[in-house]
């Protein structure tokens, strides 16, 4: 476990476990009420590398850990019978529903790939329009070589979500992504050729191409999560380095390939048996369902099983009932990015999303970003993915629709008849087009989640706003408050101005309420709500610590109008607090403002002034 030495130091020289009544923390700092303070030993502390400052005031015994202070907390508690004093919040967290876990991983694994995604999904439009109106050949160097930077992304899936699940799970995401890769290496691609059967200490091994999948490497990665963190409980500091790495991969990846890969392709071949028998019984009710399920299906990577029987009915038949019907549910999808588009608020983060994947899914059949990065952050639009596929589905199935071709849906594939009859066809993408563009505008986008409706980014994206700002070479930090401006040296609490906590300012508050002092994601929110961290976009760690010793009030006086994981604009409102309880409770006004990674910068330029107004510039970060 992360800390678990550390933990357990601090807890022997605070005196023990029997010696502590309670533990709670702030921004940076463990804050013990002993029963007896001979047993604190602050000098044999403060030798302790990872403590910052040791002191006790008001009768508390303060340790300064810095901002990872909530981990060496949550670590005191793992390795003590200690009640923390968040037990009610950890409590209510526990008690989310699985199915929302569930998305939660999902949702997180796919949205640091949906730029990735978006872009390469353009550049795979571009392509097709190219080679549709003759600018460029398909077999031409150049094609070959853009193909490859479009088709990358989609390729090497299992590698990017490798990564990116297992940091949602907090296991090495390295060693997430290799497992990944090896399902992609050369020599297991060799086996893959080959046709045959092999072994692996002899046991069977089917060889499967898990290129673009998806089921295989999120099984992969949840049974990975509980066997690193296993690992690294048995085996000594100074060999987990090299040995839990190693264990892992060496169990992950023929496990992978012999359990996970497989089981997810005959998951898949079950399903295109099922699809087919539902033709065999009603084109309709088949179409309603492999319309409304067709997108989950992709989700899990499942739709691949559809494959063999697409090429067979193509190669024998001379067209495919089963994509005749799929491409309603694309269609439905790219209607869902255009109502997005139409109804999200002109700077917001969903509109920003849905002209781009609409332009993706339209020219390039790539649906995937709509689905990771709009479908799965909205739950409505689940309802409406399935309802739109499921009536141009109907049609579709009724009417006998197939595709003749082995292509992408997307608008040149309609263009150059890959589908008959063309006119059912063309009813019946409409249709589900129509469908879940009206659907998500008119109720698929209402009812948000609080976060979701003030989820208010500027037009450009944010890796446009990071190098804007970066060429600038230097990050504003705003006054987040009206107040009198004080240098934090003469802030009246030793580990604030003695600096090391972070460099910056303190103001003593004349308003209510704490706006956003710059762009950025909120990174700390305590539950006390005392205090909030801020993370902009170029890796400044900002800290609005309201009051001092206000952590003792548990949240009372406070209010908060984010919460942690939430993306911010300068101005937004943050915080609102009561001035006067605050003061009646005995706690100072003085607020730090401070950068508590400023010594990764090179320097922080503060004009010093009398007063502050909220936007006013309180100082600049050099980077």
């Amino acid at each position: 476990m992360k800390f678990e030495k550390e933990a357990k130091e601090i807890v022997k020289l605070v005196g023990g476990e029997s010696n502590v009544n309670s533990l709670v923390h702030c921004a940076t700092r463990l804050r013990f009420e002993l029963k007896d303070g001979s047993k604190f030993h602050q000098e044999e502390l403060e030798k302790l590398s990872y403590v910052l400052k040791v002191l006790v005031s008001g009768g508390q015994y303060q340790i300064v850990i810095g901002p990872n202070v909530d981990d060496y907390y949550n670590a005191i508690f793992a390795v003590t019978n200690l009640k923390s004093g968040n037990d009610e919040v950890k409590e209510t967290t526990d008690k989310v529903k699985l199915s929302d876990r569930v998305l939660k991983v999902i949702s997180g694994a796919f949205s640091p790939l949906i730029p990735l995604m978006a872009g390469s999904g353009m550049i795979k439009a571009i392509l097709t329009l190219f080679t549709t109106v003759g600018i460029m050949s398909d077999t031409s160097s150049t094609y070959l070589i853009l193909s490859a930077a479009g088709n990358a992304c989609f390729y090497f899936m299992p590698v990017f979500l490798g990564i990116t699940i297992a940091k949602q799970l907090k296991a090495n995401a390295f060693v997430g992504g290799a497992i990944g890769a090896a399902l992609l290496e050369p020599n297991f691609l060799g086996l893959v050729d080959a046709g045959s059967v092999v072994d692996f200490l002899g046991i069977p091994v089917t060889p499967i191409n898990y290129s673009a999948t998806i089921f295989p490497i999120f099984i992969a990665m949840l049974v990975y999560s509980y066997l690193d963190k296993g690992m690294k409980k048995v085996t000594p500091q100074s060999l987990q380095c090299f040995l839990v790495p190693m264990v892992c991969l060496m169990l992950m990846v023929p496990f992978t390939v012999i359990v996970f890969g497989p089981v997810g392709t005959t998951i898949g071949n079950y399903v295109s048996e099922f699809v087919m028998w539902l033709f065999s019984l009603s084109g309709t009710l088949a179409g309603i369902i492999l319309g409304a399920t067709y997108p989950f299906l992709t989700m899990l990577g499942l739709h691949w099983g559809f494959t063999p029987i697409t090429l067979q009915n193509l190669e024998m038949v001379g067209g495919d009932i089963i994509e005749g019907v799929c491409v309603c549910a694309v269609w439905s999808q790219i209607g869902i990015a255009l109502g997005a588009y139409l109804k999200a608020k002109k700077n917001s983060k969903i509109k920003s999303i849905a002209g781009p994947t609409f332009i993706t899914g339209f020219f390039a059949g790539v649906t995937e970003p709509i689905l990771y990065s709009i479908v799965m952050e909205y739950k409505r639009l689940m309802v409406v993915v399935a309802i739109g596929g499921a009536c141009g589905g109907a049609i579709a199935g009724t009417l006998g629709v197939t595709m003749d071709a082995y292509v992408f849906h997307n608008i040149f594939s309609a263009l150059v008849m890959s589908y008959s009859p063309i006119w059912a066809y063309a009813i019946s993408i409409i249709v589900s087009l129509v469908v879940a563009t009206i659907l998500t505008y008119t109720w698929g986008l209402n009812g948000l989640d609080a976060d979701q409706e003030k989820d208010l980014l500027p037009e450009n994206t944010t890796e446009e706003i990071s190098v804007k700002e970066h060429s600038s070479e230097k990050v504003e930090i705003l006054s987040p408050l009206d107040g009198k401006q004080i240098a934090l040296k003469d802030v009246d609490d030793e580990v604030f101005a003695s600096g090391v906590t972070g460099k910056g300012i303190a103001i003593i508050p004349e308003s209510n309420t704490v706006y956003s002092p710059a762009d950025g994601t909120i990174s700390v929110l305590f539950p006390s709500k005392h205090a909030v961290g801020i993370t902009t976009n170029e890796g400044v760690e900002i800290l609005v610590h309201i009051g001092l010793n206000t952590v003792m009030l548990n949240g009372e006086g406070f209010t908060a109008f984010v919460k942690q994981g939430d993306v911010v604009t300068k101005g937004q409102k943050l915080l609102e607090f009561d001035k006067e309880f605050i003061v009646k409770k005995g706690c100072s006004l003085q607020s730090p403002l401070i950068v508590t990674n400023a010594d990764q910068f090179k320097n922080l330029v503060i004009e010093s002034r009398e007063t502050l107004k909220t936007g006013d510039v309180a100082y600049e970060v050099l980077i």
